[in-house]
Parts: structure tokens; sequence; C-alpha cells
């Protein structure tokens, strides 16, 4: 086991930032999650905790030590890639245990023989341990890449995307496997996804990166319940947040969220004190919308409008009404709603987000938000 730490991580290629400055801790055995698009650092960041890319500026630490400097085979950490890199000649078998033969992780070929198989097992390849790479589909390379790295002791394991080339049932599966792997119980773990199911499920602890900037670091609760601006609002939940620009006014029994075209009325009692005519953001995940009926109820909040298109998934629907000039996504049960149908949407007042205008950033931050550590 080993602890993590990046000290104001910044990499430059020409003109261009990679990463801005990252400052990041992990604790022992921590399983970690850096949450991201495309193109946001999530693999230079790896590259750079592994040694295979220099920081322009900023330093990484693993169990206390400096590794400035230090070469990629003396930081003692596994990684497994995006892309395969498989010998192609090697057989399954041989892939996976060829860092056990190395001078640092040599074992015994049968101690190597019962790792393998036991992490075979666990990804569901076993039957495929005497084949070549050429024979395989790309999920399978994808898990015997995967497997070569869980075979081998390391103090830090970084993984780069190792399910986004399985099919969406066996990535559920693996979900459940990864953190359970023996090899992995008590590992501390790096790992980078684009996928915020796999970070909700997988993560101690999320961080969500966005073009070399670090947004918000703290748990998956925290960062679902709390997320610190529109983007983290956005990176978490599909269909994704729905944000509705407006300002805050006056109204009826005190300040109100009120939208731009004037049909969207929300009070804000509650949140943050505002100033009058301050522009704003209302944010409502789908997930807390939902068609109305009879009376309504305290402590909620309704809008009008027209079902604009309906969408099955799977048990639920996902209804997109538009009312004024927004569309607004609700997931519900409700399956009567047709399109051009009037309806009201409803959520728990307790469940809106209120972010600034300008800035983007969450008006009624808690303690601990943007922790860290």
């Amino acid at each position: 086991m080993a602890t993590l730490k990046l000290e104001g991580l910044r990499k430059e290629y020409g003109r261009t930032v990679a990463l801005e400055g990252t400052d990041l801790s992990l604790g022992d055995g921590e399983f970690f999650v850096l949450l991201g698009p495309s193109g946001a650092g999530k693999t230079t960041t790896l590259k750079c905790i592994a040694g295979l890319e220099e920081p322009t500026a900023g330093r990484v630490e693993i169990g206390g030590r400096d590794m400035t400097g230090v070469e990629p085979y003396h930081r003692n950490v596994a990684m497994a890639f995006e892309n395969y890199a498989l010998y192609p000649q090697k057989s399954v078998f041989d892939n996976m245990s060829f860092p056990l033969k190395s001078k640092r992780y040599a074992v015994s070929g049968e101690e190597a023989r019962k790792r393998v198989e036991r992490v075979a097992e666990t990804l569901n390849i076993p039957h495929l341990l005497q084949r070549l790479p050429r024979e395989l589909s790309g999920g399978q390379k994808q898990r015997v890449a995967l497997g070569r790295v869980l075979v081998r002791p390391a103090d830090i394991l970084l993984l780069d995307e190792p399910l986004s080339h399985l099919d969406a049932k066996l990535q559920m599966e693996m979900r459940a496997e990864l953190r359970s792997l023996g090899d992995m119980q008590g590992t501390t773990s790096f790992y980078v996804s684009h996928d915020y199911r796999e970070a909700l499920a997988l993560g101690d602890r999320i961080g969500v990166l966005h073009k070399g900037k670090l947004h918000q670091v703290g748990t998956p609760e925290k960062i679902w319940h709390r997320p610190a601006d529109t983007f983290v609002a956005r990176a978490l939940g599909q269909p994704e947040m729905n944000l509705i620009p407006g300002a805050a006014v006056s109204g009826a029994g005190g300040r109100v969220f009120r939208s731009r075209d004037g049909e969207i009325e929300v009070p804000l009692q509650g949140n943050p004190e505002v100033s009058e005519g301050t522009e704003v953001e209302l944010g409502i995940r789908p997930l807390d919308l939902d068609l109305a009926d009879g009376e309504p109820r305290p402590d909620t909040v309704e809008m009008s409008g027209s079902v604009y298109v309906v969408e099955r998934l799977g048990r639920e629907l996902e209804v997109t009404v538009t009312v004024g000039e927004h569309r607004i996504a609700a997931i519900t049960n409700d399956a009567g709603a047709r399109p051009g149908d009037r309806v009201r949407l409803r959520f728990p007042a307790s469940k809106l987000h209120l972010f600034d205008g300008e800035s983007c950033r969450r008006l009624e931050q808690e303690a601990g938000v943007m922790d860290r550590g």
C-alpha cells in the first residue's frame, strides 16, 4: 500500500496546457476515480504519475517519496492502458504472466500459474489462456490487458478506462468484480473514466476534470447532491441536469427564481441570499422531476408545459416537456403522457440547485465541497 500526492501538477505541450496545476492526495488503499470527457487531461495525469511524462511543473509523491527524476520501473506502479499493448506472439497466459518474470516481481512458476488463473477466472477468460491475441475480440483483449496488471503486486494501480471496450452487460459485471479482486484489496487505485456510472459505482472519491482543471473532488454522494459548478452538474447523470437561465427577483412571498422568458418561477427560500436581478441558473435533475397529478403538495414546486417527446428507457420513460422557451427532461413511470399533452411537472423544493450565471459556481456551497485532500 502507498499514499499518492500530486502537488501543483502542470503539463504543457507547446502552447497547449494539458494540466493546469492539479493538487490531490490519495490515502492508503483508496479507490479514486478521475472523471472527465475526452481531452480533459486524464491520461496525461496517469502518465505523469507513472513517470511516462515529465511534468512541466509540480511533483508526484508515492508513499511520501518525491518521484521527480525516478524512472517508471522504480516507481512500483502498475498501469493498464486503454489500448491493449499485448505481445502478439505470446499466448494469453504468457501475456498475463509476463510481469511476474521480471527481477522485481519474479515468483515461482506455480505461483505465477495460480495468480494468472485466479485473475482469469474473475475476468471470465480462463478458456482463453492458450489463445493468441489475434484470436481474441476487442473486449477479450481488454480483459487480458487488465489481467496482466492485476496479477502483479504494486503500490499504485493506474487504470486508464479499462472497461471502455467491453459490452454493456460485461461492464456492469466487471464494475462489481473490480472492487473485490484480491489483488486490488488494500491497494491504492487511480481509475480514469469518462462514464459517470463507473465513477459513482467504483469510487471512494471522485475528481471531475475538464480542460486540465480539477473542478471538484469529493465522495460520490457529495458530488451528486452538491455539484460545485454547472460543468460538474452536467457531468453526472443521463439525461444531464436541466439548467435554466434566469434571475433572482422579488416575488410573492420573498425571493424567487424567474426564467428569462418569465414562464418559470421557483421560490428560493432556504437558498443563499442573492441581490435583486442577479443572473443565476436553476438546476433540476430529471430523476427529481415527475408528472404531477391531483392537488399541489407541500414543499414541492410545479411548472406547466406541453409534452414534446416521450422515450422509453426500459421500465421508465424520459418525457421532455416544453415550458416556455425551455425543454425540460423528466424521468417518470407514468406511461400516460403523449406528445402534445398539457402536463404539470413537479419536484421537491429541496432538490433544486442554484448556480451563479457568470461564474457558473454553486451558490449554496457547503464546507468541504471542494475538499481536495
